[in-house]
């Protein structure tokens, strides 16, 4: 196993493209508060999101440490208005950016679309590009491809391992 492997894990959240998210008619409308006797259901479903934090705890509990996961959110409208909310959802150990307008969409630049997960080797090598509906969280494929980038050499021999033998 290597230890003190980097890894970087980006996950994109709330995009704010494509006709879906225009705005109009019933569809892609945040909704109404409501509960059922104390429980609010809609509470944490902030998409990926609301699993990430679970993701990584688990993945540490099993001994993958220093792994940077973070959040690049888009550039779109409903994003931008979304974003304090998604900040104060999402634990400190999981980096967020905010996307500025004027400068180069960063989704697109890594040809990813809603909710891919990029995960990176500590040499910073992209080892796993994961788009729906394998992304989502708890089907397995995203802990797998987080575990096999930390345990196994995939893009062969990396600058930063230690050889501890």
């Amino acid at each position: 196993m290597w230890v003190g492997l980097s890894l970087l894990l980006t996950l994109c959240l709330l995009h704010g493209g494509g006709a879906e998210s225009d705005g109009g008619g019933p569809r892609c409308q945040l909704p109404q508060e409501w509960r059922i006797g104390e429980v609010e259901p809609m509470k944490g479903t902030m998409g990926q999101a609301s699993r990430m934090d679970g993701l990584r705890q688990k993945l540490e509990s099993q001994g993958l440490k220093d792994v940077i996961y973070m959040v690049i959110n888009h550039q779109g409208e409903q994003a931008v208005r979304l974003h304090t909310m998604l900040e104060q959802r999402l634990s400190s150990n999981i980096r967020l950016y905010k996307q500025e307008e004027q400068q180069p969409d960063v989704w697109q630049t890594l040809s990813g679309e809603k909710d891919d997960f990029l995960i990176y080797d500590r040499c910073g090598r992209l080892t796993h590009h994961i788009s729906l509906p394998y992304s989502i969280i708890g089907q397995g494929h995203v802990e797998s491809a987080i575990k096999d980038t930390y345990c196994k050499r995939i893009c062969g021999d990396c600058t930063h391992e230690v050889d501890h033998t």
